[in-house]
């Protein structure tokens, strides 16, 4: 059996990231399982429908979509700011359902660190929200929300996480995640 490909969004444009930390975790964590392949968002400018209608999209975004197309499914790892997604994760996801749909009945998985105790519960409900959106169309995986709060408690000096519940939690998820973007292969409708 293939390896899968998967792109992981890191959800801000932010320099330091818990959530980049957590993708690039998860990338040597799973690395026998799976190819996963890190897309920053920090170079996407802010979503102009004026650019878009001169169809002077940006490159960063042109890349973005060639680099979703190409993958067996996204993983989105979000940050909260004030309740919901950061705004630049929400200008990537305006541009990509203006431009292009590449996430239409793509399987995606959702997940977040954050420095509160509520890990990123309500960022992660409001990223469902608009990916399910008409325009964007993603297929989310139900069921598997990964939460890490108090990221900055969770991982050693090596950027591994420390908690064995923890990783056996997510282990669970990511497993899950492959089989749904296996299933969704083979019947793009169980979504």
């Amino acid at each position: 059996m293939t390896k899968p490909t998967f792109v992981g969004i890191v959800g801000t444009n932010a320099s330091f990231s818990y959530n980049r930390i957590l993708l690039q975790y998860m990338q040597s964590h799973f690395a026998d399982y799976a190819n996963l392949e890190i897309a920053e968002i920090k170079d996407v400018p802010l979503f102009n429908e004026d650019l878009l209608k001169a169809k002077d999209i940006p490159a960063s975004v042109q890349d973005l979509t060639q680099q979703i197309e190409a993958a067996d499914g996204v993983i989105f790892a979000t940050p909260e700011y004030d309740h919901a997604i950061p705004s630049s994760l929400k200008s990537v996801l305006e541009w990509l359902s203006s431009y292009s749909h590449p996430l239409q009945s793509t399987p995606t998985m959702i997940v977040g660190a954050s420095y509160g105790i509520q890990g990123t519960v309500r960022a992660q409900m409001n990223l469902r929200d608009i990916i399910d959106s008409p325009g964007v169309n993603a297929i989310t995986m139900p069921n598997n929300e990964f939460m890490l709060p108090r990221a900055q408690d969770q991982f050693d000096d090596n950027q591994q996480l420390t908690d064995a519940k923890t990783i056996k939690f997510l282990d669970q998820c990511f497993n899950n995640f492959i089989k749904f973007a296996d299933q969704m292969k083979e019947d793009p409708f169980v979504g």
